[in-house]
């Protein structure tokens, strides 16, 4: 086999939420592997630290900002990642909120704010990049799924709706975009040591009752998904589409 074809050296990628957690180590993952990475975080140079540690290694990297729960500064990211790389050639759709509170008390504020940073935003950066993705015939999107696509949770009604919308928001742009030499996938990390999982793992009982259930037997790192993205954004997976890619330690399967 030839592993060239897992090569991301001239490509450009954007990826939302770089500043740390998944999306930090994802951006770092596809720098290792060659491409030039556009880190967006919601803060002005809120990826310093990832920026900094890409070009340590050799690699190059700058940063974008924007708030995601705002369409026009969602459009404007599209635009100024545009021009400063010339054509993104993959899209990680990896920046998200969380807001944790019983179904019954939920702020409907709450819920708009989650739907529009983990649907609109994906959905919106998808078709701005994906146009600019369908006039070369090429292009890969990764969104950022969870196990959260696959059941219901606890007290993070809005959440959980927004990455069962994320999974079809995938396969319904794979329908339409495969034709043009486009890939959309996404990867639904499992229980990962991140700040959106704090809650979880300073639960005692709720933390055991995770790690029990995980035949891996512990938590997931951040860099544990930087095969899985590396693999989605390449060449390597030219015929993978529309795919949902679990990353989980196998807790889908016990």
């Amino acid at each position: 086999m030839n592993l060239s074809g897992f090569s991301l050296e001239h490509k450009w990628a954007l990826v939302t939420g770089a500043s740390r957690g998944l999306g930090q180590a994802i951006a770092l993952g596809l720098a290792q592997a060659g491409a030039n990475i556009i880190c967006a975080s919601s803060k002005p140079d809120g990826c310093r630290q990832t920026i900094a540690a890409i070009k340590e290694a050799g690699g190059t990297a700058l940063g974008l900002s924007a708030n995601l729960s705002d369409e026009s500064a969602v459009r404007q990211l599209a635009v100024d990642a545009l021009e400063v790389s010339g054509g993104v050639d993959i899209l990680v759709n990896n920046g998200g909120t969380i807001f944790r509170q019983s179904a019954v008390d939920y702020p409907m504020e709450e819920w708009r704010r989650v739907i529009q940073v983990n649907v609109d935003s994906v959905f919106l950066l998808s078709q701005l990049l994906g146009k600019e993705m369908i006039a070369k015939k090429q292009g890969k999107i990764i969104n950022i799924a969870s196990m959260l696509s696959y059941s219901g949770g606890m007290t993070v009604p809005a959440y959980t709706a927004s990455k069962h919308a994320i999974a079809g928001v995938t396969k319904a742009l794979a329908n339409e975009w495969a034709q043009y030499n486009i890939q959309v996938n996404a990867i639904a990390p499992g229980y990962f040591k991140t700040d959106n999982t704090a809650a979880l793992q300073s639960n005692e009982i709720r933390n055991k009752e995770i790690t029990q259930r995980i035949p891996a037997g512990y938590w997931g790192e951040p860099e544990d998904l930087q095969g899985a993205a590396v693999f989605l954004a390449s060449k390597a997976s030219n015929y993978v589409n529309g795919h949902i890619l679990a990353v989980d330690g196998g807790w889908l399967a016990r």
